[in-house]
């Protein structure tokens, strides 16, 4: 995981009181509150706003070492979409081989690689597009052969198995399936033309031999969270997009601020097929991805667009909230070690007529960097040219390059460095709540140590921190608490229990709130820590429903050996709900052996047969509401 701040930002942490936001429950928790009840958040700090509950329906699951998918009593679980199926377009439908020899022109026309960020966009009461982001490769599966021989040809498969595939999906006969073909089917893949917009679009930064004009972009990769936008759109977000390219000779201080170091080879290995990977030769190349790209589902020739105002960073997902009079307010993470938070609050309203009427209103707008200060109070700082130290004398030329640097703008702002910020959502009393993943590293040589909003030196169990704006969603202030720390009780180090008032967990990451306002949280747990040490007895990653009024936490699913649960979505009643299986087998290196491409899971397809990403879809037996 990239961790490349190195600033000092000591201006919160020489005073931080960990233990003041920590969210604590039942006695002990009325007790550490009562001090508080005078500053008005003894009542946010355990009740979501003094909302009622939410009915979690159904029993809490064991965890589980199985190799399969497990839900819940009188719950279905149905795979559909899984990598190499042909996502239905029209004459280009290639069957998945099995022994992995399906070709880079095949790829393009079949669902992508690790699924992640998913949205479904219903189009009737039984159909609609799915929609979802494919965050890279495993090459050790994709590739006959693994990396041995490495040809231009097994670099052109991995990017088209890179990316976002739209697909159509319909329920018949109580199952839901891909529809093949598909007018609305679409792949766009790390070689598929992008717009640059907004105020870095035509930067001296973004330009290349290729693009003199620095508006032109070929693709997208890593795509990690995604977002959806009232207007109809889709967003999905480059994250560690750094891991692509080749270091140069001799990195500048951006450079190394954003995770490029001396001749680093690039384990993906692009760069030696593909000359924009390698940074030395095109050192503006990396400037031009870590963008919020917006694509259109429902109009299949459409560009997917580059939206910079929304700030360059590697960014895990993008959560829209509309403000009372009608601007959107996009939030977003960067799961990165030590990096920050944002929110963007457009300039305009959100408009009638979709997205065609809404195509520039993410082009104009601020950009914001959280601040969590020790008393429970939070602001917002705007990364503007020309205020504070964002002026052309510290870096900072024009607002363009503000936004390329947004992480050097941020450290130069005093933001507050989190322990990896992964996906945010939204509840219904307002409350915006963001997954810390884990940072065992906060304590380490050179790192800031602990402060109130990561309150854990050694913090390998992760945690969920949540604010309330003040007045709006486009307020500059807001208070916040931790609505869980993360943890197994039956560990001995204080510091990995947590304090989860039901089921525990470990490296909290997807976050989705359902219609009924339930809390979805979905879990990393990394294959090279899985059932080992501390995350020994939690065994495989899980989906957990959370009620934030009362704080219950229940274990609903969990999943095959080495996978992630991630992304979350639902059809409007509430009586689906597709969420997506990632690295199903991986390995503890993270790369396959590709002569032994079973060794640790053969799901969902088993038999000899290669682990395969793949799409969830669950239901209830009596078709009633998912959680209820």
């Amino acid at each position: 995981m990239e961790d490349s701040n190195r600033c000092p930002n000591p201006s919160i942490h020489d005073v931080s009181q960990p233990s003041r936001r920590t969210l604590l429950r039942g006695a002990a928790a009325s007790a550490f509150l009562a001090p508080l009840a005078g500053l008005g958040l003894a009542g946010c700090a355990t009740t979501g706003g003094g909302a009622t509950g939410t009915a979690l329906g159904f029993k809490g699951l064991p965890i589980s070492n199985a190799d399969t998918i497990t839900v819940p009593e009188g719950y279905t679980a149905q795979v559909i979409a899984p990598w190499g199926d042909p996502v239905g377009l029209s004459g280009e439908m290639p069957a998945y081989k099995a022994d992995a020899t399906n070709s880079a022109a095949e790829q393009e026309a079949q669902f992508g690689m690790h699924h992640d960020g998913i949205h479904f966009y219903a189009q009737s009461a039984t159909s609609g597009l799915l929609v979802m982001n494919h965050e890279y490769t495993d090459d050790g599966l994709l590739h006959a052969g693994g990396m041995a021989s490495w040809t231009a040809e097994k670099v052109r498969k991995a990017q088209a198995a890179h990316g976002v595939s739209v697909c159509e999906v319909a329920l018949a006969d109580g199952l839901w399936r891909v529809v093949q073909p598909s007018p609305w089917a679409r792949r766009i893949t790390a070689r598929t033309p992008m717009a640059v917009t907004g105020p870095a679009a035509g930067h001296a930064m973004l330009k290349t031999a290729a693009d003199p004009s620095g508006r032109r972009v070929l693709g997208t990769f890593n795509n990690c969270g995604s977002g959806i936008t009232p207007w109809g759109t889709y967003l999905t977000c480059e994250e560690n997009f750094i891991n692509y390219f080749k270091g140069p000779d001799q990195p500048d201080a951006h450079q190394a601020r954003w995770g490029l170091r001396k001749g680093d080879p690039a384990g993906y290995r692009w760069h030696e097929h593909d000359e924009r990977f390698d940074a030395g030769k095109h050192p503006n190349e990396p400037n031009r991805h870590g963008w919020v790209v917006e694509i259109d589902p429902s109009n299949p020739s459409s560009t997917p667009v580059k939206r910079t105002a929304l700030g360059r960073a590697a960014h895990e997902g993008a959560t829209v909230a509309v403000t009372r009079d009608g601007r959107a307010v996009v939030y977003m993470g960067e799961d990165s070690r030590f990096e920050y938070i944002y929110k963007f609050v457009s300039a305009g309203r959100i408009q009638s007529g979709g997205a065609a009427a809404n195509a520039t209103l993410l082009d104009t707008g601020t950009l914001y960097v959280a601040r969590f200060d020790a008393d429970g109070r939070g602001r917002w700082i705007a990364l503007t040219h020309g205020e504070g130290a964002l002026t052309a004398a510290n870096g900072f030329a024009d607002q363009g390059e503000v936004l390329i640097k947004s992480r050097q703008a941020s450290d130069r702002l005093g933001a507050t460095k989190m322990d990896r910020p992964e996906w945010i959502a939204v509840d219904r009393q307002g409350w915006v709540y963001c997954t810390l993943t884990n940072n065992s590293n906060r304590a380490g040589k050179d790192q800031p140590g602990v402060d109130a909003a990561n309150p854990r030196a050694n913090n390998g169990m992760g945690h969920i921190i949540r604010w309330k704006e003040d007045g709006d969603h486009d307020g500059l202030a807001f208070q916040w608490n931790h609505f869980v720390l993360a943890g197994d009780p039956l560990n001995e180090r204080a510091e990995a229990k947590g304090n989860v008032q039901g089921d525990a967990f470990a490296c909290p990451d997807g976050l989705w709130v359902d219609a009924r306002g339930v809390l979805w949280i979905q879990t990393d747990m990394s294959t090279s820590a899985m059932g080992k040490g501390e995350l020994a007895g939690l065994a495989h990653n899980m989906m957990l429903a959370a009620d934030p009024a009362t704080g219950q936490i229940r274990r609903f699913l969990t999943g095959p050996a080495g996978c992630e649960i991630t992304g979350a979505t639902g059809t409007p009643d509430g009586r689906t709900m597709f969420i997506n299986i990632q690295h199903p087998g991986e390995s503890p290196s993270e790369r396959s052996d590709p002569q032994a491409p079973t060794r640790f899971s053969n799901w969902p397809d088993k038999g000899a047969n290669r682990p395969r990403s793949a799409t969830v879809v669950i239901r209830r037996v009596d078709g009633g509401v998912i959680g209820a």
